[in-house]
């Protein structure tokens, strides 16, 4: 498993001072392209980053609090590229569309690091204001793709509203982590789908 290093690599030596806080988040990263988002501990972190088993307090409470930071800068990226994607639907909301669901299997390959900190690690959304925000905002991307897609189509070929909505139907608060990944599969699904639609409606 590997992650993309053009813009973010540090390695293990990259702790400068003042930068403690990045080295983390990088070695992190870097943890969790070799060994998974469980297979690593605080500790682990700190010396691949050069530094005291104590520094990474210093800005951290615990290892959770170190890779919801990694999530949520993975969700800034992904809400980045999604939107980069769809750019407002241009030049139709067809074609925009398959830009996103392009952009999105992209990420998933090129920041896999990045993904499963995101999608894989289990981290509750409501335990922390800046993740969940991070992460609505990415899935609002590609509800408002879904959504002006299927708006173009006819009313019996749309896919079902329950898959189109992401999971909204669940209570906020519960199983936080479970409807992130539920949003992340519906939004792959309705890509298929609506792709599928589109094709059999090509002569």
């Amino acid at each position: 498993m590997s992650w993309s290093r053009d813009e973010h690599t540090f390695g293990r030596r990259g702790y400068h001072h003042g930068n403690l806080r990045e080295a983390l988040v990088r070695a992190a990263l870097e943890l969790i392209a070799e060994k998974g988002p469980a297979g690593f501990t605080f500790a682990d972190a700190a010396r691949w980053a050069g530094v005291s088993s104590a520094a990474p307090y210093r800005h951290f409470r615990d290892r959770q609090a170190l890779l919801a930071d990694v999530a949520r800068r993975g969700f800034e990226l992904f809400e980045e590229r999604l939107s980069r994607a769809w750019n407002e639907g241009r030049p139709d909301p067809f074609a925009a569309f398959e830009n996103v669901g392009r952009a999105y299997l992209a990420f998933a390959r090129e920041e896999p690091a990045f993904y499963s900190a995101m999608f894989e690690a289990g981290l509750p959304l409501d335990g922390d204001p800046g993740l969940r925000e991070a992460a609505d905002r990415a899935f609002a991307v590609l509800r408002r793709a879904t959504d002006a897609f299927c708006a173009r189509l006819p009313v019996d070929r749309r896919p079902r509203r329950a898959a189109r909505s992401g999971g909204a139907r669940l209570p906020p608060r519960a199983q936080p982590d479970r409807r992130a990944i539920g949003l992340t599969r519906a939004g792959v699904a309705a890509y298929v789908n609506v792709r599928h639609i589109h094709m059999r409606r090509s002569p």
